[in-house]
């Protein structure tokens, strides 16, 4: 690889996406993933390019470092949300035509990221050696052999610590302030009424008498209005449901409560919640799993 000063820039500016995905991931911070990717810059000047066979290769490797010193100089913190927004799932509202998969893992961490579904994932019960191996091998499809050689380890000790964090990383529910609690509480309530009984009553209680029920799937867009049409299609629902290994992930969308129903690891639809003086007044909801596995990451489900 050249080391003329002007092609470095470039070709690091061509990995410059991948590199910040992997520390975004790494370090749940934007700020810290930019600062991450500084350093890698850096540390590549420094060098220069002579003697660099495999650029990407050599980014990886470097920014992981930086992000473990990070990760053991810092004090723990949340991960920050990967988000994603319906309306670039929607795609103006054209369900019929599938788009194109992400293709690498990188592709789906910055789709996830550019946009309104909050997957608020917990990794700080682990280590950094933990954190940095689960993110290289399970997120970003690195060999272990080649996660060994970041980590200055065997294969066999990241095997371990990879297996390790698998167990650990869980998803949860938001906590603040990208919603309210309140609106989260009306959310939950709403959920647990339709998948117990599907009481219509209890339902009733929670929903404003105008609320309005905007759906998506590939056969079209529907608007339900109306408390007594909502709930009943909301019971209906949950009794189609009920039958399925169904998990629910609490999601934030454009700072309100929502949720993603996944099937067997599969994203299956987003129900997305306004909530207005204790009652639902909107609801979106978007059953199109085809769509939905281009947006979510992988991992998430």
């Amino acid at each position: 690889m050249s080391s003329d000063v002007s092609d470095l820039v470039a070709e690091f500016e061509r990995h410059r996406p991948y590199v910040r995905a992997v520390a975004l991931r790494m370090l749940g911070s934007g700020n810290d993933a930019d600062d991450a990717v500084q350093e890698a810059w850096l540390r590549l000047r420094r060098a220069g390019g002579d003697g660099i066979e495999d650029l990407r290769a050599w980014l990886t490797t470097v920014t992981s470092r930086v992000c473990l010193d990070m990760l053991r100089t810092r004090r723990t913190r949340r991960e920050v949300p990967v988000e994603i927004d319906l309306d670039e799932l929607l795609d103006d509202g054209d369900l019929a035509e599938p788009r194109r998969r992400p293709t690498t893992p990188e592709e789906e961490v910055l789709l996830a990221e550019s946009v309104g579904i909050a997957l608020h994932v917990v990794m700080d019960s682990l280590t950094p050696a933990e954190r940095v191996a689960f993110v290289l091998h399970d997120i970003f499809g690195l060999p272990f052999v080649r996660v060994a050689d970041v980590l200055g380890r065997s294969t066999a000790a990241v095997k371990m610590l990879a297996s390790r964090a698998r167990k650990r990383v869980r998803l949860v529910a938001p906590e603040e302030p990208r919603e309210d609690a309140g609106d989260r509480a009306v959310v939950d309530a709403f959920l647990a009424a339709a998948a117990g009984s599907g009481d219509l009553s209890a339902l009733l209680g929670l929903l404003a008498p105008d609320v309005q029920l905007r759906t998506f799937d590939p056969g079209g867009v529907r608007l339900i209005t109306g408390a007594k049409k909502v709930a009943a299609q909301a019971g209906a629902g949950a009794r189609r449901s009920g039958a399925q290994r169904l998990a629910m992930r609490p999601v934030t969308v454009r700072q309100s409560a929502g949720v993603l129903i996944v099937l067997d690891g599969r994203p299956m639809f987003v129900l997305t919640f306004t909530v207005q003086d204790g009652l639902i007044t909107k609801m979106r909801s978007v059953n199109h799993p085809e769509r939905l596995a281009l947006i979510v990451p992988s991992w998430a489900t």
